[in-house]
C-alpha cells in the first residue's frame, strides 16, 4: 500500500504531528516580509562550515531586510557582498560592537568549533538570538553556559540541526508519536560519507581535521545530525552512551573518521550509530526504528524516502511509503522557523536544551571511548 501525501496534507501533519515545530511558516514570513523586513547578523570566519549555504538563504528569505556581516578576519567582504548584494549592511570585525549598536533579532554563527561560545556569548549579550552551526564547542559545558544566559535574557540559542525539517523526518515523527509502530524498541542508524576529502591537503590543514579546533571529527560534524535526529523522532533522551572511535583510514589528521556508539535512551530503548567517512564518493544513510507493531525507516531514497510497516488494529499490516510533498532546502526552511520564533514567539526548530543534549552526547561519546566505559548523559 502507498500512502502519499501532496503539499497541504504535509503541512496539516507536520503542524499538529510535529507539535508546532513551525514547518509551515515559510508563507507567513513571506507575507510578513513586505511590512516588516527584519535585520539579521551572521558571524562568520574564513573556512566556516557552511557559510556559502548560509550566505545564500539569507539571500532568498524576503523577511530578512538586512544582514549585518561581522568578519573577524576581515577577509569575506567581498564574499558576502557578491552573495547578498544590497542586502548586506554594515560590516564589522568586532561582534560585540557592532550587534550593540545594529541590534539584529537573529545572529547567524559559523566560525571554528573553538570560536564558537565566544561568539554565540557576544550576540547574547547584544540582546539577540542564535542560530549555529554545529557543533558550536568543543566542550559541551561551554554551549551549557550560552544556553544558560540564553535562558536568563529570554533569548533563542539553536543548533543548526536542519534535517528535522525535511518531511520524511516530520513523518516518521509523527507516525511514533501516534503509535501506529506501537512502543519503540530499538533505533539503529548509519550515517556514511566519502573517505576522499581527508585525502586533500587542504582539508587536513583546515580546523576541522583538528581536533582542539573541531572538537572532534565525523561524529561532531555529521553524526549528530542522526542522534539528534533518534531523539527528535522517539521523543525520548539518550541517557547512557558507549562508543569507539579511531582513525581507521591512516590519513593525516587527528580526527576520527569513524564512530561506532551504543546509546540506552530514557525510555529503556537502546540504539546504535555508525559514523564514518568510508566511501569514494557521496554518501548513504539510514535510520530504522523498531516498534511493538511495526517499523519505519528513512532512507537516503530521494523518491521514498520513508517506509514503514504498522500492525496496529484498524491499519493494514502491509508496507507504506511517504514521498514529500515538494522538495526543499532544509537549510531556508530551518533559517525561517528560527527566525520566526525570534519576532513572533513561535516554537524554535530546536531549543536550547535539546541542542545541548546532542552536543552532550556527541562529547559523552568521546569520553566513552578515550575512558573505555559507558558515559552517563545528563
Amino acid at each position: 500500500m502507498k500512502a502519499k501525501l501532496n503539499r497541504r496534507d504535509f503541512l496539516a501533519h507536520a503542524a499538529v504531528g510535529v507539535a508546532g515545530l513551525g514547518v509551515v511558516v515559510e508563507a507567513h514570513a513571506q507575507e510578513k516580509a513586505a511590512s516588516a523586513p527584519y535585520k539579521v547578523a551572521l558571524i562568520a570566519e574564513p573556512g566556516a562550515g557552511h557559510l556559502d549555504l548560509h550566505l545564500s538563504v539569507l539571500a532568498r528569505i524576503d523577511a530578512v531586510g538586512s544582514v549585518i556581516f561581522v568578519d573577524p578576519s576581515g577577509t569575506l567582504e567581498e564574499i558576502a557582498r557578491k552573495a547578498l548584494g544590497t542586502k548586506l549592511g554594515a560590516v564589522g570585525k568586532d561582534a560585540a560592537a557592532l550587534l550593540a549598536a545594529e541590534k539584529p533579532v537573529l545572529a547567524l554563527v559559523t566560525v571554528e568549533a573553538v570560536h564558537g561560545p565566544a561568539a554565540i556569548e557576544a550576540a547574547l549579550n547584544a540582546g539577540c538570538s542564535v542560530l549555529a552551526e554545529k557543533p558550536a564547542c568543543v566542550d559541551a559545558a561551554d554551549f551549557e553556559r550560552c544556553v544558560a544566559l540564553a535562558e536568563r535574557q529570554g533569548l533563542h540559542v539553536m543548533l543548526a540541526l536542519v534535517n528535522r525539517v525535511k518531511p520524511e523526518f516530520a513523518e516518521a515523527r509523527r507516525i511514533v508519536a501516534e503509535g501506529l509502530i506501537g512502543k519503540v524498541y530499538g533505533v539503529e542508524m548509519h550515517l556514511i560519507q566519502d573517505q576522499t576529502r581527508l585525502t586533500s591537503p587542504t582539508y587536513q590543514a583546515s580546523w576541522m581535521a583538528d581536533k582542539a579546533r573541531a572538537g572532534g571529527g565525523h561524529l561532531s560534524w555529521l553524526g549528530i545530525h542522526w542522534l539528534d535526529l533518534a531523539m527528535f523522532i522517539t521523543g525520548s533522551k539518550i541517557d547512557k552512551v558507549a562508543a569507539f572511535t579511531g582513525n581507521v583510514g591512516g590519513q593525516a589528521l587527528n580526527i576520527e573518521d569513524s564512530a561506532a556508539v551504543t546509546m540506552r535512551f530514557d525510555n529503556g530503548t537502546f540504539g546504535t550509530l555508525t559514523s564514518g567517512y568510508y566511501l569514494d564518493k557521496g554518501y548513504e544513510s539510514r535510520l530504522k526504528i523498531w516498534g511493538s507493531k511495526g517499523w519505519l525507516e528513512v532512507t537516503d531514497d530521494t523518491q521514498t524516502p520513508l517506509r514503514w510497516r504498522s500492525t496496529v488494529e484498524g491499519t493494514e499490516a502491509a508496507e507504506s511509503s511517504f514521498s514529500a510533498p515538494e522538495e526543499r532546502d532544509p537549510y531556508l526552511v530551518f533559517t525561517q522557523v528560527a527566525l520566526e520564533a525570534c519576532v513572533a514567539g513561535t516554537a524554535p526548530p530546536i531549543s536550547g536544551v535539546e541542542s545541548l543534549r546532542v552536543l552532550k552526547t556527541v562529547y559523552g561519546a568521546y569520553e566513552a571511548a578515550s575512558a573505555g566505559k559507558t558515559v552517563e548523559v545528563k
